[in-house]
């Protein structure tokens, strides 16, 4: 087996679409490795499952599986037999019996944090303020426009589902702890990567490093990739 031979599937978190990888895709797709972006209707954790697998039915070979913040809680949720190994960037892993909440309140949030509560449909949107303050600091001003245009609401039903069994358990895993991270601090990264026996890679990035630090992403996928490889 080549590096060829191993498909990526990069899943966005919530307040996020599939262009938040971009800066990822390019130089994955350059080394002629298979990249897909799956999208998540961030309209309820099982429909969230649902459309991720989905996306890997269309995906041949083996696959690493990406998932940023909220997508770390769908990407263990999936059972499809092709993916042989699952990277998290600055994201979300909730145990057998836990709900996202759970792990996302489990310590005191960041002091810019901002306070999330849905609207008149039900909805939780990002305040616009938040994506410079909190989700992406260290983002350009063009790169926060874009990312506060195409922002995707969630709904409270994605992160109130207790999970099953994930994944993480039985496949190796990689966690890029995000150390300025104002949305998960690190500390609760660290602990979830800690019990997840992750290979731990911690950077001084933000909480949306596939945007203001592609390479370190970069990096942790072609690392994981090649331990695919090497079986």
């Amino acid at each position: 087996m080549s590096l060829n031979d191993v498909s990526v599937v990069l899943v966005h978190g919530a307040w996020a679409d599939g262009s938040s990888w971009a800066k990822v895709i390019a130089p994955l797709a350059a080394d002629g490795i298979r990249v897909v972006a799956a999208p998540l209707p961030l309209t309820a954790f099982r429909d969230d499952v649902a459309a991720l697998d989905r996306t890997l039915e269309r995906v041949t070979g083996p696959i690493v599986l990406v998932g940023h913040a909220y997508a770390g809680a769908v990407i263990a949720a999936t059972r499809d037999e092709k993916v042989k190994g699952l990277a998290y960037v600055a994201a979300l892993a909730p145990d057998e019996g836990e709900t996202v909440a759970d792990v996302f309140y489990r310590s005191e949030p960041h002091p810019q944090a901002p306070k999330l509560v849905p609207d008149k449909h039900g909805l939780i949107y990002l305040p616009v303020s938040a994506f410079a303050a909190t989700f992406a600091q260290n983002a350009a001003a063009g790169e926060l426009a874009v990312l506060a245009a195409v922002q995707r609401p969630i709904a409270p039903a994605c992160i109130t589902v207790a999970l099953d069994r994930p994944l993480w358990k039985d496949r190796p895993t990689w966690f890029l702890v995000a150390e300025e991270d104002r949305m998960i601090i690190h500390e609760n990264q660290r602990f979830m990567a800690q019990r997840m026996k992750a290979r731990v890679r911690a950077h001084p990035v933000d909480h949306a490093p596939m945007v203001t630090a592609p390479s370190v992403v970069v990096d942790v996928i072609r690392e994981a990739i090649a331990e695919v490889v090497a079986g």
